[in-house]
């Protein structure tokens, strides 16, 4: 061990013998007031033996308090409940840490051990404790939800982005805010009986995920569909946490569902159905706890008939769901909502990197609520959308989608999306394939979860597309995601381009709370603004955190941090 020139260390006044040494390479002498006459700094350690190895196997780490820019000393504390808390103390005020090129860390095994000082305290320590919080905290979530893929992917996408925060802001990634922020509040599953047309009683399950409420009351859509099942519930109201914080609006997170498939039933039978499910979720629902509203399967007639029961079960009106009919309390603009926000998301990203809708061409799939409002607005904005599709199949239109017919086949009849072409002659029909091949400059993927898989984001960027904007939620898998992303196409996730839909739900909620209507003009504007402020919420979280363009990475910070915040303050919750 090399000794300190006056034997021992002038900051401690403790012997050498059980002192971790930190030598300038270059040997400054005279640099630090308090040691004037050395080039040797040593700064007592409360452990023995290797500083690394010790730091691989801590149990926990609770906090990391870093003055960066200046030589800082860290004192490990162990206490009884393995918790271990680095305390960091200025040693030397007047010692600037910039004034060092590299160090050696001698310990007490004589092991020299390089180190960068700038990166010391921002990526070696939160490389190997603060991620180890992220790993940790995944872990348990792997072991409590091994049958939830859907979930396990939306968090691990979160994870991702919070690995930068770690970075730079470790102090954020507190582990119980961490735990709690991954474990729903209330998970509620229940038998929903109901009599068909032929007189046969038929059993469909019932999903509500009460997802968290630090920041307003659980705010999330229902979706009947047979593919429901806890796991994309929970994914869904997870995914609503964030999309409803980065409106700014008061609202928590949560999602809610059947495995009931509405296509093909009666109006009776898809009636009867709604006044089961109600008859248990109304004890769970109210305006100022949990405001639901629609989704896949969802629309304004399964809206009236569950609004109409629990109204006849709580002997009240009130503005328990969103979506509702203009006659009964609904909001101008909602229909068109999520479509028309999703473009104004669009066009404000495109508009930030110097170009726009105009002459564009454009590939969408799905044709619900979100496809055909995005195909509405793209259209106004100067755009030519090519494609439609449903779960059959796609159609592809070179002269551009007629949505008349669209909205004929789907909103009317309630048919399949090959009915298009027996009306257009030029239009084509694909069965059981999706829209990705055809050539495009924009794709909006508006159907469901995972349809955009690593196969389909290289044909997008084969044909030149530079802009990738999710309608739907997390419907482009994470390796078709890092595709894009790595050949430099602009793609925005789903929980800020496609927040239109609750964003027009919160000023449905504020029209309710002041039995006012707004017009359409009023509502269309908020929207854009909110939309617009999204993204410019995204971008400005991606640039302060080193990540520019990188949007999901600033739309998970920025959600995280609001809600992380109101949890904190409001105490373990």
């Amino acid at each position: 061990m090399l000794p300190c020139k006056s034997g021992h260390c002038r900051v401690c006044a403790k012997s050498t013998s059980d002192t971790m040494y930190f030598i300038c390479s270059y040997g400054y002498p005279n640099t630090c007031p308090a040691h004037e006459d050395t080039s040797i700094y040593c700064f007592r350690s409360h452990f023995f033996g290797c500083f690394h190895s010790y730091i691989r196997v801590v149990y926990r780490i609770r906090t990391i308090a870093a003055t960066v820019g200046y030589f800082i000393p860290f004192s490990l504390q162990h206490f009884a409940n393995r918790l271990l808390i680095f305390k960091c103390t200025m040693v030397a005020p007047n010692c600037n840490f910039h004034k060092f090129s590299s160090f050696f860390i001698i310990l007490p095994n004589d092991l020299p051990v390089y180190i960068n000082p700038v990166l010391y305290l921002t990526q070696f320590f939160t490389k190997e404790v603060t991620m180890t919080n992220l790993d940790t905290v995944l872990e348990i979530v792997k072991k409590r939800n091994p049958n939830d893929p859907e979930f396990l992917q939306a968090v691990e996408e979160v994870f991702e982005s919070l690995n930068v925060v770690a970075q730079v802001h470790p102090e954020q990634l507190d582990e119980d805010v961490l735990l709690r922020m991954v474990e729903p509040e209330r998970q509620i599953i229940f038998r929903v009986p109901w009599v068909d047309d032929n007189g046969k009683t038929q059993v469909n399950r019932g999903f509500r995920v009460q997802f968290n409420s630090a920041i307003g009351p659980y705010k999330g859509g229902l979706r009947f569909h047979p593919s429901v099942n806890i796991s994309i519930i929970k994914f869904l109201g997870f995914e609503q946490v964030f999309k409803n914080s980065l409106t700014t609006l008061p609202m928590g997170g949560g999602k809610g569902g059947s495995d009931f498939d509405p296509k093909g039933k009666s109006d009776g039978e898809v009636m009867r159905f709604c006044q089961s499910f109600m008859n248990e979720l109304y004890r769970h629902i109210g305006p100022n706890t949990d405001v639901p509203a629609g989704d896949i399967g969802v629309g304004g007639r399964e809206i009236g008939y569950l609004f109409g029961q629990y109204k006849r079960i709580r002997d009240e009106w009130s503005g328990v769901l969103t979506g509702k009919g203009l006659s009964y309390g609904g909001s101008l603009g909602r229909t068109e909502a999520t479509g028309y926000g999703l473009c104004y998301f669009t066009e404000a990203m495109l508009k930030d990197k110097g170009t726009s809708f105009e002459g564009k061409k454009v590939v969408i799939s799905g044709s619900g609520n979100v496809a055909i409002y995005a195909c509405q607005k793209a259209t106004e904005l100067g755009a030519t959308v090519l494609t439609m599709s449903d779960s059959n199949g796609f159609i592809y239109d070179p002269n551009g989608i007629d949505l008349d017919t669209v909205k004929e086949i789907k909103e009317v009849r309630r048919g399949r999306i090959k009915e298009y072409v027996d009306s257009h002659p030029l239009a084509t029909y694909t069965p059981n394939e999706r829209p990705w091949s055809i050539p495009c400059d924009i794709a909006l993927p508006c159907a469901t979860q995972n349809e955009l898989d690593l196969e389909d984001a290289k044909k997008l960027v084969a044909s030149n597309c530079f802009c990738v904007c999710e309608g739907a939620n997390m419907p482009t898998t994470p390796d078709a995601i890092h595709y894009l992303m790595s050949n430099g196409v602009l793609y925005a996730p789903g929980k800020a381009s496609n927040a239109g839909g609750v964003a027009c739900s919160g000023l449905e909620m504020s029209q309710n709370a002041e039995h006012l209507s707004w017009t359409l003009e009023e509502v269309d504007k908020k929207l854009k603004g909110i939309m617009v402020s999204i993204f410019e919420t995204c971008r400005d979280t991606a640039m302060e955190y080193g990540r520019p363009d990188e949007y999901v990475v600033g739309a998970n910070i920025a959600g995280f941090l609001k809600v992380a915040d109101a949890m904190k303050a409001q105490g373990c919750v």
